[in-house]
């Protein structure tokens, strides 16, 4: 963390949801009392599967830098198989946190000098009742447990706010699921 300021950078496929989980976070840590928050998407050609990342910052102060994150100090990843094609931990701090949607669980990944939480966020979304690769809610979960820097009531508050009348409860429910079942190491 740069003094009063948590960078998160967000990787994922188009479709998958990094945008729209990152704006939740966003919109819940504006609303649990972070002043500065900033989201700054990047993605090349738009379809479907392809890489996207985005960048999101919390502050306890007003932020001017809106230039995409270099070195977080969170990396988040929607889908484990993007690991065989980014590098998504570059320029991740020493003692940075990996949160990533995989059944294998810290296996995925076998780098040093970082915290690593892993949820099988695709089940449990499934469990929840949202269909089968729907996972931007879920991961918000396992974020919220491996970071807990917004109160997790607020973030499910603003993914039932997010989603009201399209599966509201569903996404929070995945949220709250793999919030339970994430695992550090």
């Amino acid at each position: 963390m740069k003094g009063d300021t948590v960078e998160i950078r967000w990787h994922g496929r188009g479709g998958q949801g990094a945008i729209t989980a990152a704006k939740i976070v966003a919109q819940a840590a504006f609303e649990a009392g972070f002043p500065g928050v900033v989201m700054a998407p990047s993605f090349g050609t738009e379809r479907r599967g392809a890489p996207v990342e985005v960048s999101l910052k919390i502050s306890k102060r007003k932020i001017n830098d809106v230039c995409p994150i270099k070195h977080p100090d969170v990396v988040v990843v929607l889908d484990d198989s993007i690991l065989r094609e980014i590098d998504v931990t570059a320029g991740l701090k020493p003692g940075g946190i990996l949160v990533i949607n995989t059944p294998k669980g810290r296996a995925v990944y076998d780098g040093n000098h970082i915290r690593v939480a892993t949820a099988d966020v695709t089940h449990l979304a499934e469990q929840a009742g949202l269909k089968r690769g729907i996972v931007n809610t879920g991961i918000i979960g396992a974020l919220a447990k491996a970071l807990p820097i917004v109160p997790f009531a607020k973030l499910r508050e603003a993914i039932t706010m997010e989603f009201n009348g399209k599966k509201g409860a569903e996404n929070a429910e995945a949220a709250r699921l793999t919030y339970a079942h994430t695992t550090m190491e």
